[in-house]
């Protein structure tokens, strides 16, 4: 049986860089990027911090499809996607940190 996942998308704390992702353990994989475990990433050289978007899968295979059809797409449309779940950008990390 395949395991699901999620898409998420972390941004920095001032909304300027966006970082999207893909994982079978959001709630441990956004403590990563909040601690910074990966110092030379791309979330943590530009302090994507904040979780403001995410969405669960069946399959990873979707996640992953999802992944990248966001990546592909614009900022404009990264931000409709985040306003559609998160008007206000909040963190919710709160959410999803026993997931």
């Amino acid at each position: 049986m395949e395991k699901g996942g999620y898409v998420y998308i972390m941004c920095s704390m001032n909304h300027s860089t966006l970082y999207t992702g893909v994982t079978s353990g959001i709630g441990a994989r956004v403590r990563q990027h909040k601690e910074k475990f990966y110092p030379n990433s791309f979330s943590a050289k530009y302090n994507c911090i904040k979780l403001v978007y995410y969405k669960w899968f069946d399959t990873i295979m979707e996640a992953i499809a999802e992944e990248k059809r966001i990546k592909g797409g614009s900022r404009k449309k990264k931000e409709i996607l985040i306003n559609s779940m998160n008007p206000e950008w909040n963190d919710l990390y709160e959410q999803i940190r026993l997931l």
